[in-house]
């Protein structure tokens, strides 16, 4: 598992490219520019950078101004303190339906010094439930990328989360993504494992080590969490004995819960939630110590496919 990639950095770079090509964009950001490299945007459009200080709310009470005004705004923060500004995201930005882009950084686990204080796990669960709201959880840098031009062109609310640094790469640079759809990494008949962001990662690995000791297992990436790929979750789901999700998120109200709820009424499946359960995150000295302590690495999902494997 190659984890030495930088979201971020990626995230940084994207903004620079399609700031060239869109001069309506303009980046706002609460006094973390460096930590969220928006500082590349910065430097290279400093007229169209502003930065509202550590005040989320005004982040996107301003962001929302600039959206009414005919910009195309993005509004950058760490995903943990982005939920400061629920009621002005809920209010204003989603009520309105405004053409406003929220990007969280250091999302999960991935600020793993700074402990639970800084760590969100429950921002997918606070932010999907938001109508007219896009949901998207990129897996490596090159979705990153281009989830940025897709988040920019598409006309609406976009939450985008993306961790700190750990990123896979797992796509080739003409890999395309679109809003609504979902990426089949792998297929089989024994489980069909649904996953996002950095678990991807994880799971490509679980996968490919249980298919290499006979067993059949799927692979999705839900890069798209809102809306997702309903058609190919049912096709996939439909075509396997057992659905298993794994996320970087609080199983409750996450991926888990929303896959869970879409299949209950459509198809009779067991779904096993892996993820983060009923806590709050914690420090570490690394970002994979804290994937260790949570139970999220590769060997110990193998483990738990395993077993489940066996019950069917």
């Amino acid at each position: 598992m190659n984890l030495n990639f930088s979201y971020r950095d990626s995230f940084g770079k994207a903004l620079v490219k399609i700031g060239e090509k869109k001069k309506e964009i303009i980046v706002v950001d609460s006094d973390v520019s460096k930590s969220t490299y928006t500082k590349y945007f910065a430097e290279k459009f400093p007229d169209r950078f502003v930065s509202v200080g550590i005040s989320e709310q005004d982040l996107i009470g301003f962001s929302s101004g600039l959206a009414l005004g005919g910009k195309i705004p993005i509004a950058v923060a760490f995903s943990m303190f982005l939920m400061r500004a629920w009621e002005q995201i809920r209010n204003t930005i989603a009520r309105d339906n405004l053409n406003v882009k929220i990007v969280g950084t250091h999302s999960g686990l991935s600020d793993f010094l700074d402990g639970s204080s800084h760590q969100a796990i429950e921002d997918i669960s606070l932010i999907r439930i938001l109508p007219n709201f896009i949901v998207l959880s990129p897996s490596d840098i090159v979705a990153t990328e281009k989830l940025v031009y897709e988040m920019v062109n598409h006309y609406g609310p976009v939450y985008m989360r993306i961790g700190r640094d750990n990123s896979p790469k797992i796509y080739d640079e003409n890999e395309e993504f679109k809003i609504g759809k979902s990426k089949i990494l792998m297929e089989g008949e024994d489980i069909l494992i649904i996953s996002y962001g950095p678990m991807v990662a994880i799971s490509q690995e679980v996968a490919n080590s249980l298919n290499k000791k006979g067993f059949s297992i799927s692979l999705m990436d839900l890069y798209s969490i809102k809306p997702f790929d309903e058609q190919a979750v049912t096709k996939y789901a439909k075509n396997a004995n057992h659905v298993v999700t794994i996320e970087e998120h609080n199983v409750d109200g996450g991926v888990g819960d929303m896959i869970s709820s879409f299949l209950s009424s459509r198809i009779p499946k067991k779904v096993t939630k892996i993820g983060i359960k009923d806590s709050f995150g914690t420090s570490g000295r690394s970002y994979l110590e804290l994937i260790e302590f949570f139970k999220l690495t590769p060997k110990f999902i193998e483990d738990k496919l395993k077993v489940i494997s066996d019950e069917l």
